[in-house]
C-alpha cells in the first residue's frame, strides 16, 4: 500500500450499534452500521471480516486499526478496544484508539460542543474550539447551561441543551462514527509515540466485566 493511501480499517461498538468502515487515502471503500442492543462481541469479527472483503482488500494490506473507545457503553467499549489490540498485535500493525465525542465533532465548525445521550438521565459533553479540546465530562441535563453559553452543538443529547438554551444551533455529524474514526486514524498512525487503545470510561462500571473465551481469530 503506498504510503500517500494508508489503508485503515475502524471500527466502533460503543453504543447500540455495530460499525465499520475502510479508508483508503480519501476514499471510503466499504462501510457498515448495523444497530443492535446487544450481541456485539458475536456479532464484530463477522462485520470486519465482510467490511474488509467489500472494500477488495484483505488483512495484510490494513496499514492501520481505528477504533472507537468511548465513552459510551462498559461492554461494548471493551469488546472493540479488545478486538483492535488483538488485530493490531497479529497483524504487526498500529492501532489508534480514537474517543467517540471527538469522532462526533470531526469535520464540524469550532467552536463545537459534543453532547451525547448517557442514559439515566446524564450526557456525555465535550467542548471542542480551535485551540483544541475540554475534558470530557458526564452531566445531568440541568449543568448543560453553566458549560455551554451559546453556538452550535451535536451529537444525541443536543436537544436536551437545546431545551434550556434555545438559542443553540444543532448541528448533524458531518460524518458516520466509523468513517470519521477512520479519518481521524489516518492522521495518527504514523506517530511513533502512539499509546494502545484503551478504555474512556467515564462512569463506573455496574458489576465487574463477564469472563469471555479466548480471542477470535479474523479470516484473512
Amino acid at each position: 500500500m503506498a504510503a500517500s493511501k494508508p489503508l485503515i480499517l475502524a471500527f466502533d461498538t460503543s453504543a447500540a450499534h455495530c460499525a465499520a468502515a475502510v479508508l483508503s487515502g480519501e476514499t471510503i471503500l466499504a462501510h457498515a452500521h448495523e444497530a443492535m442492543e446487544k450481541g456485539q462481541g458475536e456479532r464484530l469479527m463477522l462485520v470486519l471480516a465482510e467490511v474488509v472483503a467489500a472494500s477488495g482488500a484483505c488483512l495484510a494490506d490494513l496499514d492501520a486499526i481505528g477504533v472507537g473507545v468511548g465513552p459510551g457503553n462498559f461492554t461494548g467499549i471493551r469488546i472493540a478496544v479488545s478486538a483492535a489490540r488483538g488485530l493490531a498485535l497479529g497483524l504487526g500493525i498500529p492501532a489508534v484508539g480514537v474517543s467517540t465525542l471527538e469522532a462526533l465533532a470531526h469535520d464540524l465548525p469550532r467552536p463545537i460542543t459534543v453532547i451525547a445521550d448517557a442514559r439515566r438521565g446524564e450526557v456525555y459533553v465535550q467542548a471542542f474550539d480551535g485551540a483544541g479540546a475540554g475534558d470530557p465530562l458526564l452531566l445531568t441535563p440541568g449543568d448543560l447551561p453553566h458549560l455551554i453559553a451559546g453556538g452550535a452543538v451535536t451529537g444525541s443529547g443536543a436537544g436536551m441543551a437545546v431545551a434550556t438554551l434555545p438559542g443553540l444551533v444543532v448541528l448533524p455529524p458531518a460524518l458516520p462514527l466509523a468513517e470519521a474514526i477512520a479519518r481521524i486514524a489516518a492522521l495518527r498512525w504514523r506517530d511513533t509515540d502512539l499509546p494502545r487503545p484503551a478504555p474512556m470510561y467515564l462512569r463506573a462500571a455496574d458489576a465487574a466485566p463477564a469472563r469471555t473465551a479466548g480471542p477470535m481469530i479474523l479470516p484473512s
